[in-house]
């Protein structure tokens, strides 16, 4: 599950017992984070390695090696060669593309269980984006080498492999659709409703974003500018859609989120 802790930052007068701030339901284990529609699908391919017996998997740890990175330390990058592919052992790592104008755009926030650094998987071209860690991160590196050989030798790892490459492309899919379909204006209210049901924790009718993101990420997130984003959270603090508490967003009318989710307003 999901760690959840109460945001102690928010200063709100003392509840009875029965108005405590509650956790939402949530998806099980450690959640990937992109844009998508829903949240239900960003929980897949985080097992894909589950298939493996313990020797294979053992195997396959062999053929790798562990190494440590720290909060904002770049993994791999855009443009430079492909050389492996990378298993998220702990903590969690943002893939973005960044364009010739040098704006970002993030296709994922990865969690445990998960791999980056494809589409490549067995070495030859380049990576065509980057990869850094969002915390201290521990990640094992599979080099193509190996990756090959664990391929030929060991047919589960090889359906693995599948699996994961079909979660990234249904991941990748559901983004395109977003950009595609979507104003900017129901991509943040969209990745608003999606973070309260994440990370939501329960205050009456109102929901409390209990993580700390920024207007940058939440820009890269959705495909636009700090400065909008900035400007439409102020718009909706005016319209007591939502209220800033330092970095965590309070949502104070859900339900004019969703709304806006079936209209073009932007």
């Amino acid at each position: 599950m999901l760690a959840r802790q109460h945001v102690a930052v928010i200063k709100q007068p003392a509840r009875r017992k029965s108005e405590e701030l509650m956790p939402l339901p949530s998806l099980p284990g450690p959640t990937a984070l992109f844009l998508s529609e829903a949240i239900d699908g960003l929980y897949e391919g985080a097992d894909f390695l589950s298939r493996l017996s313990p020797g294979e998997l053992a195997r396959m740890r062999s053929a790798g090696r562990q190494l440590l990175f720290k909060a904002n330390e770049q993994i791999f990058a855009q443009g430079t060669p492909h050389e492996g592919i990378f298993l998220i052992d702990s903590g969690r790592v943002r893939v973005f593309y960044s364009a010739p104008s040098g704006r970002e755009i993030t296709l994922a926030h990865w969690t445990k269980g998960h791999f980056i650094g494809g589409p490549e998987i067995c070495g030859g071209g380049i990576h065509m984006w980057s990869g850094e860690a969002l915390e201290e991160c521990r990640v094992t590196i599979l080099p193509s080498a190996e990756v090959q050989t664990l391929i030929t030798q060991v047919p589960n790892f090889a359906l693995c492999l599948i699996e994961g490459l079909v979660a990234k492309g249904k991941c990748y899919s559901a983004m395109a659709q977003m950009l595609g379909t979507r104003s900017v204006i129901e991509r943040l209210a969209q990745f608003l409703v999606n973070l309260g049901e994440l990370y939501g924790v329960s205050d009456g009718s109102a929901v409390i974003i209990n993580r700390k993101i920024t207007h940058d990420q939440i820009a890269a997130m959705v495909g636009s500018t700090r400065q909008w984003v900035t400007l439409m959270l102020k718009r909706f603090k005016e319209q007591g859609i939502v209220s800033i508490h330092g970095r965590f967003i309070r949502v104070d009318r859900p339900e004019r989120l969703r709304e806006m989710l079936f209209k073009d307003d932007g």
